[in-house]
């Protein structure tokens, strides 16, 4: 497990799912927006973080800068109606 560290989050490259870990890098998920508290698709984990994981954004590639928690994260949904 390779890391390193950034401003106070030591970042890792942890790939499997663990307790502490529920969704593997690279998995696609939804996200819970904090601006208008749905859950938005389109998403996959870019790395697991002390305090959650970094997500990146499908459209372009991009690295979201902020760390979401696990409870803000969930496995893609396959029924876009569900919230």
């Amino acid at each position: 497990m390779a890391a390193r560290k950034t401003s106070d989050t030591v970042q890792t490259s942890w790939t499997r799912v663990t307790p502490e870990h529920p969704v593997a890098v690279g998995s696609s998920v939804d996200v819970r927006s904090r601006y208008i508290e749905a859950w938005s698709h389109g998403f996959t984990v870019a790395e697991h973080v002390d305090r959650g994981c970094l997500i990146r954004r499908l459209s372009d590639g991009s690295v979201l800068p902020d760390v979401f928690g696990w409870s803000e994260v969930r496995a893609e949904s396959r029924n876009r109606d569900v919230a």
